[in-house]
This record gives structure tokens, C-alpha cells and sequence, in this order.
């Protein structure tokens, strides 16, 4: 793991977030950084790896793969989590909170159809 992974997931494994968190979680062909199964939420620390063309399109396949499955990504900057740890567990927080950002969620029922 990095610095910032092992960073992030003492923070994560400390529970401050609300949410129970898995590290290094599989999911189809993919590892997950971190994963909360209850959120449907992988959080994804990028660093130099996710840089340039190639390493962004690998993201791109693999954001789509894991949005399939009911998966929200949520991806942070590795620079952040060295500079605002605080502000990024503050955000993944109100993230998980948020059932909106499943993929498997469809649009509200217009009035009359149910």
C-alpha cells in the first residue's frame, strides 16, 4: 500500500466515517482500493498511476465495469489525502450518506405510475 492508502485507511478502519470499510476488496476483474458494501461505494486513491491517457482510460473501463455492477467510484487525488485528510474523510462520509449515487437507482416515479 502507499502512504496515502495506509493513510486513509486508518482513518477508515477507525470507523469515522459512519460506514464499514474493506481494504483491497474484489469486485469481478478489479480490486477495490477501499470498498463500503452497505453504501455500494469503492473509493479509488489516485496517484501517478491514474496520470496520462493510458492510465485514464484504464479508470474509464473500470468506473464503467464497477457503475454496471451498482457501484458508486468515488476517486481521490493521493496529494489530498496528504494535504486535508480531514476534508477527504468528511467528503467520502457524506458520499456514503447519500443513496443517490448508486447506479442502480433509477429516476423517481412520475406522478401517477408507480
Amino acid at each position: 500500500m502507499t502512504l496515502p492508502e495506509v493513510l486513509l485507511w486508518q482513518e477508515l478502519r477507525g470507523n469515522r466515517t459512519g460506514f464499514k470499510f474493506r481494504r483491497q476488496h474484489p469486485i469481478g476483474p478489479y480490486v477495490a482500493d477501499f470498498c463500503c458494501l452497505s453504501a455500494k461505494l469503492i473509493v479509488e486513491i489516485d496517484g501517478e498511476a491514474h496520470g496520462g491517457e493510458t492510465g485514464q482510460e484504464r479508470d474509464r473501463r473500470r468506473d464503467k465495469f464497477l457503475n454496471d455492477n451498482g457501484y458508486g467510484v468515488m476517486r481521490v487525488r493521493a496529494v489530498d489525502v496528504l494535504g486535508s485528510i480531514e476534508a477527504v474523510i468528511a467528503a467520502i462520509a457524506s458520499r456514503a450518506a447519500l443513496p443517490l449515487h448508486h447506479a442502480s437507482h433509477g429516476p423517481p416515479p412520475r406522478s401517477g405510475e408507480e
